[in-house]
């Protein structure tokens, strides 16, 4: 028996953040209780659809793999079920940061959220690879004392992860914006 969809949007090529901007806009258009199935290429949209669905109240029923194509199931909430999707308060800019590194580089944590062939390829030296969809398991790796200073590519994940930490407990967290699009600061390169 198959997982009867009432839509299905075809996300394959797009990579971060536009799968959850599609997403968004084609849930907006469903009644409550349907069903869409988000197909993808990019593997960072299963952490990514799965911390959307979490931060607006609407349901993440799984993913299956075909191939080289994620296909995410969502069910849409009923309105009271609903939240719009909140932004991180506590955000630092791309040009701020780099100050900070160069200031302050011992007593900070930057926490790349990125998937593992995005940071292997260009990264800020010293960076912490954990990619947001292994983030929530591997919390007691990073130091709770220290500020941590969250990067993705555009600022979507990175505020997933910030978000995620901050419910967890860590106090000192800001979001980079716009994130690894649009650094011009120093980077290693693969």
């Amino acid at each position: 028996m198959g997982i009867k969809v009432d839509q299905v949007l075809d996300c394959k090529g797009l990579s971060c953040p536009m799968p959850i901007v599609r997403t968004k806009k084609a849930m907006d258009q469903l009644e409550a209780g349907q069903v869409i199935e988000v197909q993808a290429t990019d593997k960072g949209s299963l952490a990514d659809i799965q911390g959307w669905a979490r931060n607006t109240g609407n349901q993440y029923l799984g993913t299956k793999e075909e191939g080289d194509v994620l296909m995410h199931y969502l069910r849409k909430s009923n309105p009271g079920e609903v939240k719009e999707a909140v932004k991180f308060e506590h955000t630092i800019q791309n040009d701020e940061l780099e100050k900070a590194l160069a200031k302050y580089k011992d007593d900070m944590i930057l926490l790349d959220v990125r998937e593992p062939a995005e940071y292997e390829f260009e990264r800020i030296p010293g960076a912490v690879s954990i990619p947001l969809g292994e983030l929530e398991s591997k919390l007691d790796t990073l130091d709770k004392n220290k500020e941590i200073h969250v990067i993705c590519r555009t600022g979507s994940r990175s505020d997933m992860a910030a978000q995620l930490l901050s419910e967890k407990g860590f106090k000192r967290v800001k979001n980079v914006l716009p994130g690894m699009s649009e650094w011009t600061g120093p980077v290693k390169v693969y």
